[in-house]
């Protein structure tokens, strides 16, 4: 892997130079064990940072933490967001300029099963990070990743702003709001634009799609659910076909939350506020319409149902507006939803087959870097 990677892309330089910012910037990053800590982990060491993640053991067997080597390419810290005591000794010992908070309860459905839960971790998980990035002066900028389900969601058929009131009907959306309030208080009574001089610690708040991508094995996600099904060649069972959803895969949010970063280091608090990094509007999609395509796309004996039981309350619409991001960070979606589809696959097939992962998953991300809007 080493000669791909080169330790910061030199594999292939043209792929990372606008990347280059991150070379050598030691980073925290809270749920790296995760698909999208997973993810991550591996972009930050392409691009020749130093990261330190904590977080408790993958939430799954097999884990894109697993199967890509994450454990080798980072300083892994395993532990909770619920106990500070260990939380602050790690962040402290790292002393990181730039974190990255990601740790969460991150179903929905399982908010259900375990709102305790669900609340300890997305809240006082938040909160216990803000406090130890108080206590450690290394850091300049915080990027609290919540969730486009954040948002007071009256099933209405338009993309939500980032200025829309919060919300949350479910545990789980209801918790990721709570942490955007607890991150703009804090920004509010400790890290205050207006003194910014004194702390010198810009945070932002990010909300994205759903997201997709190879490795991850989630229960009662729709894509993992189907390839599940797809390999096992059984029907796949839908629930809430017409439920519309702002799918995109992993690498585009996450090449906003480094953008944003970027941002919050080199120009301070003027980028400290909500933002949303989600696909382009009409890449928005119904289930069926996803599951459809999956199909399509694996082949010959794959079919669905739509099952017709009674479930939990999921929000029927679902739609980011990112015209902030276009316009003041100058991001935007690269992939469409079917190379999303495509690249998904494909990362899967590589898994299959027995392929490295680490090597499928750098190739990615430099495919994805390449690419033109």
């Amino acid at each position: 892997m080493e000669d791909m990677v080169g330790g910061a892309g030199s594999a292939s330089p043209t792929c990372l130079d606008s990347f280059a910012f991150w070379k050598g910037k030691s980073v925290f990053l809270t749920g790296h064990t995760g698909f999208k800590g997973s993810w991550l982990s591996l972009w930050l060491y392409a691009l020749g940072a130093k990261v330190t993640g904590y977080a408790l053991a993958p939430p799954t067997v097999p884990s894109m933490y697993q199967v890509a080597g994450i454990e080798g390419l980072v300083t892994s810290v395993l532990g909770d967001v619920r106990d500070y005591d260990t939380l602050y000794q790690a962040l402290s010992l790292s002393e990181p300029e730039i974190v990255f908070h990601m740790a969460a309860q991150s179903l929905v459905r399982e908010s259900y099963l375990a709102p305790i839960t669900t609340y300890s971790t997305n809240v006082m998980g938040t909160v216990n990070l803000l406090e130890a990035v108080r206590q450690c002066s290394s850091v300049r900028a915080v990027v609290n990743v919540t969730s486009d389900k954040c948002y007071e969601n009256k099933e209405v058929d338009h993309p939500f702003r980032e200025e829309e009131p919060l919300g949350g009907y479910d545990p789980y959306s209801s918790s990721k709001a709570c942490s955007e309030l607890v991150t703009a208080a804090w920004r509010s009574s400790y890290f205050n634009p207006r003194t910014y001089a004194q702390h010198k610690v810009a945070i932002a708040t990010a909300r994205s799609g759903n997201v997709i991508g190879g490795g991850d094995w989630a229960k009662d996600r729709l894509v993992p659910d189907c390839i599940r099904a797809l390999q096992a060649a059984e029907q796949i069972h839908i629930r809430n076909p017409d439920a519309m959803r702002p799918w995109q895969h992993v690498l585009e949010p996450l090449s906003g939350y480094l953008l944003l970063a970027q941002r919050l280091c080199e120009q301070g608090c003027e980028y400290g506020s909500s933002w949303n990094f989600g696909p382009f509007e009409n890449d928005a999609k119904s289930v069926e319409w996803i599951v459809n395509r999956l199909c399509e796309k694996w082949g010959a004996g794959a079919s669905y149902i739509i099952d017709a039981g009674q479930y939990l309350h999921e929000a029927r619409f679902l739609k980011l507006d990112i015209f902030k991001a276009q316009a003041q960070l100058g991001w935007q979606p690269r992939w469409h939803l079917d190379q999303a589809l495509d690249a998904t696959l494909e990362w899967v097939h590589s898994w299959v087959d027995g392929k490295d992962l680490a090597h499928k998953s750098l190739a990615q991300i430099e495919c994805y870097t390449t690419s033109h809007c």
